[in-house]
């Protein structure tokens, strides 16, 4: 369970943190703290239950048939990057309580904060491929909310929707990637994939399968060509800057090719696609750094080369480039959130990020100055930094590479470090020089725990750099074993090695970017500069918006040639593609031989006809009598439930009436909102010839789908039970596994309670989108047809329309009596709910019988008066129904059992005597708020139109009587 509350608590604590109060700075920044604190604790921990197989897993059953189960496992690579994502997550959290202004949402903040935490610890603790790719996926979610967080810019706004474009377009390319990867394998549990690399790199899919994979990674980690996303992403505030592109949201890229490299690796297609994209970002990454005016920009763009070396590691594929890779991974992280900070502090304190306005900033802060110099010396590569060690492994691993004629990945080593130590100096001069006399503030030393952060960081790069093997060595070691196992290769973390070509590559690397740095201000006045040589046409940003342009002019085009803003010919579309594709796919006339194996019903048959009668009726009267067509499809809905009676599906029988009932009043209050229907004759309008064949085609397409639907009726009611089929196996197992002789409830609640799950979910979505357009719609006044002489006579406080008040005028008494419905009905559908498992009934029956005797009210006492004696909360009623439900799956977790799995308990009460409860009852229980909750909102909120609309003043809607009359 330690494993499970390393995930579950930052997700449970965002939800804490977005209900806190905008004024509880403290109590949100507690809260994270002391998660991200316990995350590190329980971490630790782990470290030590690790074993001798260096795995720490569980297991929860999900979809086991299926290869997919919750799978959370920990080795030591894992273990080295949760206590990364946990640990500098603590330094942000600490650093973001005095970095956000007081003026900002911060429970909005942390909120999003935590989980982006959750989401990447899922990632590394992920056992399973399916489930890696859901965190992914979450983790571009949670990026999006926090890259955007200062929604009111327009720099937030575009940076969060490219960042979230790129990577969510590489996550579903991941997806395709797994799912290809599971069928190679036969599975999609990490322990198979990664036993099976010599399958996976014979196999006739591994090229595409590669590409896909390697999309998704080089697309996370802001590899070239997708690498223009992450500088537009500093539009996010710089805790967020620090904790996204340290430890986080790039670093997932190369976690998953560190991950699946002992599967994927070792071919020549690894190698190009690898180690080219990381080549390539390598140096266009350092070389536009140099060139960048924003102290954020220049460390996107270094943080963008740093991610192509460590690319470039895991692209060349021996044993000893993955350990530099790793290394390199923690070394990176240090060091770069430090000077993120350090950006922060000097953005906070003087106002400005702009390299051009800086200078002489050590006199005013002379610790952040301090502090923030060796951070840069750590990047560039300095002797007894952590930087140094690593990077003098990647020249050994570039030296590897090439041979006696194939230097290239050497040169270019060496001019990624040249690079690196003149955009490490352009960070560094700030702090030297005169200081100007025009910042936006007087700079100044932030707070002591502001910089802490920073401190420690820093601490770690000196640490490191001076004692690597006693620091990091049994961390990098462990996490290193558990990629490579027995081919774990013999490497040295001494800080001298002697005199080698390394070395002389690191100090070719010092003294040349020295030298180019000094050249660059003194011949081309760098500071000024705004264009970067070579590069400036190469705009991967231009490209993405020019993109995105084509594909919204396509959509257009292609909504301009099939769509259209009248409902006809979109249902006319969906009716022929309906009917044509099936008919390419079965014979029609094979189906109408098939024998009739049952007695003829007369009354069965004029049940039918009467349900007939009444759709071509409903049909008739819509031209002229809305009102009268609504109630003949009302008589439809009974006809069909009266059939599902007589066919002995009771629990379809009740579901269909009580939605029949519903719909009803759903259309009836949209039937307010219909323009007055005006016919040709009022028009002197003669009806032409095309409008005739139109009606005329319609009608035939009509028939024909009607008639289809007919006959897959007739099919299905020819087909009789398979003996040993579907539904022998919920017949013989409902009562003695799902614990109820219902067989339908027991089928929605137990054996598919996941689908019932999402179709409530959906349910729920699908209410809320509803409510949120109801309230930003409101009817234009010539579609509200209310005559002047009845406006006069609403009484407002009383919360009544002009026909409620006509209604009450016949039925003043009885509707007082009427409000009785309410308990009465409230019985009843608890009557239904508390037989389901067993009779006909349910949590979906129940609920909208609930719904009803709500709506009941509505119509007889109006809005006012129901909302302020009921006190009804839509909103409530679904995320009650919608926790609940997820409550009683994960409580089956607890007990080690797969997710929804249904126990039935029997009580004995004095009384009562035995009764049996099974925990279905409680997940059904979910599904009545869900539908209550639901049903009402979306009612209630058409109801709130009406009302509104009917008190708009009287010269605004003044139509015909006669039109309100056509209406209503």
């Amino acid at each position: 369970m330690l494993l499970l509350s390393l995930i579950a608590g930052p997700f449970i604590a965002s939800l804490v943190a977005a209900l806190l109060p905008a004024d509880a700075r403290n109590r949100e920044s507690w809260l994270a703290g002391i998660v991200a604190l316990s995350g590190l604790l329980v971490t630790s921990y782990l470290y030590t239950q690790l074993g001798t197989n260096g795995v720490v897993q569980r297991e929860f059953g999900w979809l086991p048939a299926f290869g997919l189960n919750l799978v959370l496992r920990m080795d030591g690579l894992a273990w080295l990057f949760a206590m990364l994502i946990q640990g500098i997550g603590l330094l942000v959290v600490i650093y973001a309580r005095y970095y956000m202004s007081p003026k900002d949402p911060v429970p909005r903040f942390f909120s999003f904060l935590l989980a982006f935490m959750g989401s990447m610890l899922g990632v590394v603790l992920s056992g399973n491929l399916i489930q890696l790719v859901v965190f992914w996926e979450l983790t571009s979610v949670t990026s999006f909310l926090l890259i955007g967080y200062w929604h009111h810019r327009a720099d937030a706004r575009r940076g969060a929707r490219m960042a979230f474009t790129v990577t969510a377009s590489g996550g579903l390319c991941l997806l395709i990637g797994v799912l290809l990867l599971g069928h190679m394998v036969g599975s999609y549990s990490l322990d198979v994939v990664l036993a099976s690399g010599d399958l996976i790199r014979e196999h006739d899919l591994y090229l595409p399968m590669l590409v896909l994979v390697a999309l998704g990674a080089l697309t996370k980690s802001a590899q070239f060509p997708f690498h223009f996303w992450l500088p537009h992403a500093m539009a996010a505030p710089t805790p967020v800057s620090a904790f996204l592109h340290s430890a986080t949201m790039v670093k997932a890229g190369v976690f998953l090719l560190m991950r699946l490299w002992p599967a994927l690796s070792g071919t020549p297609e690894w190698t190009w696609i690898i180690m080219g994209a990381g080549a390539c970002t390598m140096l266009i990454g350092a070389f536009t750094a140099i060139f960048q005016h924003d102290l954020k920009g220049l460390l996107a763009y270094s943080t963008i080369s740093h991610l192509g070396l460590i690319t470039v590691l895991l692209g060349i594929g021996t044993p000893l480039a993955l350990v530099a890779a790793v290394f390199h991974t923690f070394n990176h992280a240090t060091f770069k959130a430090s000077l993120f900070m350090a950006a922060g502090i000097i953005d906070h304190e003087t106002g400005t990020r702009d390299m051009r306005h800086l200078r002489g900033l050590y006199a005013s802060l002379p610790y952040t100055a301090t502090l923030a110099i060796v951070a840069s010396a750590a990047m560039a590569g300095v002797p007894l930094l952590n930087g140094f060690i690593s990077k003098e492994m990647f020249f050994a691993e570039a030296l590897a590479v090439g041979s006696a004629r194939n230097w290239g990945m050497s040169i270019a080593a060496v001019l990624m470090g040249i690079f690196g130590v003149a955009y490490s100096l352009r960070f560094i001069y700030v702090f030297f020089g005169r200081q100007p006399q025009d910042l936006p503030r007087q700079p100044h030393e932030p707070p002591r725990w502001m910089r802490f952060p920073v401190e420690f960081l820093v601490l770690c790069c000196l640490i490191v750099g001076i004692i690597p093997g006693l620091s990091i060595g049994p961390f990098l070691s462990a996490a290193v074993t558990s990629v490579l196992g027995e081919d774990t290769p013999y490497y040295s973390l001494a800080v001298w090695h002697g005199f080698n070509l390394p070395l002389a590559m690191s100090l070719l690397a010092l003294v040349g970017g020295v030298a180019l740095y000094v050249w660059l201000r003194t011949r081309y006045g760098l500071i000024q500069s705004t264009y970067v040589p070579f590069l400036g046409r190469f705009n991967g940003k231009q490209a993405y918006e020019d993109t995105m342009l084509r594909l919204s002019a396509s959509a257009s085009l292609l909504e301009k040639l099939l769509g259209t803003r009248r409902l006809q010919p979109q249902l006319l579309l969906m009716i022929v593609l309906l009917l044509a594709v099936p008919t390419l796919i079965v014979r029609p006339v094979s189906l109408l031989a098939l024998p009739a194996n049952g007695e003829f019903s007369w009354l069965f048959a004029g049940l039918w006809v009467i349900g007939a009668v009444c759709a071509l009726g409903a049909a008739w009267q819509a031209k002229y009598h809305r009102l009268a067509a609504l109630s003949l499809v009302g008589g439809v809905g009974i006809t069909v439930s009266l059939a599902f009676l007589w066919l002995s599906a009771p629990d379809l029988a009740l579901t269909q009436l009580m939605v029949e009932t519903i719909t009803t009043v759903l259309i009836l209050l949209g039937l307010r909102w219909l323009p007055p229907r005006i016919t040709p004759r009022e028009l002197n309008i003669t009806t032409s010839r095309r409008a005739r064949l139109r009606r005329a085609r319609d009608m035939v397409v009509a028939v024909c789908a009607g008639l289809a639907m007919a006959l897959v009726s007739y099919v299905a009611l020819l087909r009789g039970p398979s003996t040993g089929g579907i539904s022998d196996f919920f017949l013989t197992r409902a009562l003695s596994e799902g614990g109820g002789s219902n067989v339908v409830n027991v089928l929605l609640v137990d054996f598919r309670s996941i689908d019932t799950l999402g179709e409530i979910a959906v349910l729920a979505i699908v209410a809320l989108t509803v409510y949120a357009l109801l309230r930003r719609f409101r009817p234009a006044p010539e579609s509200l047809p209310i005559p002047a002489q009845q406006t006069n006579s609403v009484d407002p406080a009383a919360g009544q329309t002009p026909i409620q008040q006509v209604e009450t005028g016949y039925l003043k008494v009885p509707s007082v009596y009427l409000r009785l419905l309410l308990p009465i009905m409230g019985v009843i559908a608890a009557y239904f709910f508390i037989r389901g498992h067993n009779l006909p009934g349910g949590g979906f029956v129940a609920g909208l019988t609930f719904s009803v005797a709500i709506i009941v009210q509505y119509m007889l006492a109006g809005t006012q008066w129901v909302e302020s004696h009921l006190r009804l909360q839509p909103h409530r009623w679904i995320a009650f129904g919608l926790w609940i439900a997820c409550v009683t799956g994960m409580g089956a977790w607890l007990l080690g059992y797969p997710f929804l799995t249904s126990h039935t308990a029997h009580y004995t009460l004095p009384v009562l005597g035995e009764i049996h409860l099974p925990s279905a009852f409680v997940f059904d229980l979910g599904v009545f708020g869900v539908v209550v909750g639901a049903t009402l909102l979306i009612l209630t909120a058409l109801a709130h139109q009406s009302v509104r609309s009917h008190r708009l003043p009287a010269t605004t809607a003044a139509p015909a009587a006669a039109a309100h009359k056509e209406i209503f």
